[in-house]
């Protein structure tokens, strides 16, 4: 395990995981984009653009737990370099059916389902690779670099996407996304260090083990309180999230009347960025003076409150402001949560712990809240939908507060519990 290194900027092996990383997010944020609005159009359907969200997230449901405990038996960098080459050639599959006039919605929800369920492999890996290559000591730091990444990738890709959607198909956009793929791929093989400990003494990988494997991290999640109830307010959020988000395209087209392109569709869009990027880049100053007990505790209900009053705004303009002060609170209880679980499990749980922890988070809550999202968008409408899927979140608000948590941030040692 690396600890010497003084910044993480003057580590060429984090320079090459950061730049994988940057890389792959870049052209997520295009598909993330490009998908719903390709659907949309093609279908002109509130549900089934809804469901693209949802395809998002609902493949950790099925292949999240085994996919954590493969990665932690899996060769973590041979197991990354798979599967980006992999969602490479399904992503790489919708600009070439476009080309030759045979695209159909069928393809492209298949494709989201199909790309997310190679990547919760990739998940797996990378979370346990990054306590190993950085050292415990610089997980939140890390992550930290990472999501400020992700952030500003957020703030100017969806402008810029927003205009090139003006002039541009959504379904040739997306080979931007396939070529990134193929980028990370190179960029995770050129790491030198190894992200994985040595495995000795493991009984072969038959279908018991595995199950006894994924029983082990998820004993673990459970009976760890912080972990516990980090995950389950994460899910409560993501529930609230995902329906916002299942319906955000339809949205700006009907609400705030910004249409699916355009420069004022980028914005509100790439406001969540900013506020991402503000919780990122707060993270590692915030964690100096609280414990990520009483960061979670504090952040969650401005999530909450954002969550319904974003949906109120009456023009683009409020509705991008609402939704970079949401962008913090939300962003900041993610990476809070994600890094305070690599700092506290064991090496050889990683992989599981955090893919059954996202698994609640995203495969559960963002499923189940984009297809509730989706189904309240058409029964009461788009804003009353939102709302209530905003009101949701206070749930989580009152799970938080009357946990353990505030026990381990009045102690300011979570990881001694």
């Amino acid at each position: 395990m690396t600890t010497t290194a003084p910044r993480l900027r003057d580590d060429p092996d984090f320079r090459r995981y950061w730049l994988a990383r940057a890389l792959s997010i870049t052209g997520s944020m295009v598909t993330a984009i490009a998908l719903p609005v390709l659907v949309y159009r093609l279908s002109g359907s509130t549900v089934l653009t809804a469901l693209v969200t949802a395809l998002e997230a609902a493949p950790y449901l099925l292949a999240g737990l085994f996919a954590g405990a493969l990665a932690d038996r899996w060769n973590r960098r041979r197991t990354m370099v798979t599967a980006d080459l992999v969602n490479a050639v399904l992503v790489g599959s919708i600009p070439v059916a476009h080309l030759f006039g045979v695209l159909t919605v069928v393809q492209v929800l298949v494709v989201a389902f199909t790309v997310q369920g190679v990547y919760t492999f990739f998940d797996g890996a990378n979370f346990g690779a990054l306590p190993v290559l950085v050292g415990r000591a610089r997980v939140a730091q890390a992550n930290s670099a990472v999501w400020t990444a992700s952030s500003l990738i957020e703030l100017f890709v969806p402008p810029l996407t927003g205009l090139i959607l003006a002039v541009l198909n959504p379904a040739t956009l997306l080979t931007v996304d396939a070529l990134s793929f193929v980028a990370s791929a190179l960029a995770v093989r050129g790491i030198v260090r190894a992200m994985s400990e040595r495995r000795e003494g493991l009984p072969p990988l038959r279908p018991r083990v595995v199950f006894a494997d994924i029983a082990e991290g998820l004993r673990y999640l459970i009976r760890h309180p912080g972990v516990r109830t980090m995950t389950i307010v994460g899910s409560v959020q993501s529930f609230g999230g995902g329906g916002f988000m299942a319906l955000i395209v339809v949205w700006c087209d009907r609400v705030l009347h910004v249409g699916t392109s355009g420069l004022r569709f980028g914005l509100v869009w790439g406001t969540w960025g900013i506020g991402g990027l503000i919780a990122a880049l707060g993270l590692p100053r915030l964690l100096k003076r609280f414990s990520p007990a009483a960061i979670t505790l504090y952040a969650l209900p401005v999530s909450a409150l954002l969550g319904v009053l974003t949906p109120l705004s009456q023009d683009w303009v409020t509705a991008a402001i609402a939704l970079l002060v949401w962008g913090s609170a939300y962003v900041l209880v993610i990476v809070n949560a994600v890094s305070y679980r690599q700092q506290v499990t064991p090496e050889h749980l990683l992989g599981r712990v955090n893919t059954a922890g996202r698994m609640l988070s995203w495969g559960v809550g963002w499923t189940f809240g984009a297809v509730v999202g989706g189904v309240l968008g058409r029964a009461v409408g788009i804003r009353s939908g939102m709302v209530l899927m905003g009101l949701t979140i206070f749930i989580g608000v009152v799970v938080a507060w009357t946990s353990p948590l505030r026990r381990i941030a009045a102690t300011h040692d979570p990881a001694a519990v």
